[in-house]
């Protein structure tokens, strides 16, 4: 599901889920950890280089070590924001978690780094929105990811309860709601956060 964009993936660590995924959908992907300014640095040059200007970026990164907070240095963004605003076109979008919205249970780091995710998306929407490039977050429930299968069964199964529409939500659902937001069509539509969690924000 790329809605004709031509797509770069990036991961962190498992490389054989990695290059099965390269394989399986002729996404090339590139391994650096987004916590790196190095790193990212690197692999920005090098995604421009080998496949060509950014001009939409999603930024989905989680980790299940509750102790470590997710920390953003504007800095991190300059080489593609810069180019978005110079070129008058761009779309960002960062995936936050229902979890920043309403907090969870013994996930107080993870949900401030989450809520920061979303404040940063009005931030930078404000920053660019006269410059034609829209800013904006998705907020996701639980989704049956690798990280979300770390969860013991048991309590699995009491978050799926409190989910209205009675399942884990899909990388599909989400990708289809990065899709809308990247859209020509969504040019006006800017510093806001897209709810995808079968309902449960409600629960």
């Amino acid at each position: 599901m790329n809605g004709g964009y031509r797509v770069v993936a990036s991961y962190r660590a498992n490389d054989e889920a990695a290059a099965d995924f390269a394989e399986e959908t002729g996404i090339p992907v590139y391994k650096f950890d987004v916590a790196d300014f190095d790193q990212c640095v690197e692999a920005v040059e090098k995604v421009v280089k080998e496949v060509g200007p950014i001009e939409v970026l999603v930024n989905n990164a989680g980790i299940t070590r509750y102790t470590t907070l997710h920390r953003m240095d504007r800095d991190q963004w300059g080489a593609v924001v810069d180019g978005m605003r110079d070129k008058g076109f761009g779309r960002i979008v960062s995936i936050s978690s229902i979890n920043g919205q309403v907090g969870q249970y013994g996930q107080a780091n993870y949900a401030a780094a989450k809520a920061g995710v979303l404040g940063f998306t009005q931030a930078l929407a404000l920053e660019s929105a006269a410059k034609g490039v829209t800013v904006n977050a998705i907020a996701p429930g639980y989704v049956d990811t690798e990280m979300v299968r770390q969860v013991p069964p048991v309590v699995l199964e009491k978050i799926v309860a409190r989910i209205p529409m009675g399942r884990l939500g899909r990388a599909e659902d989400i990708a289809r709601g990065v899709l809308f937001l990247v859209a020509d069509g969504a040019d006006y539509i800017t510093g806001t956060t897209l709810d995808i969690n079968g309902g449960q924000l409600m629960a």
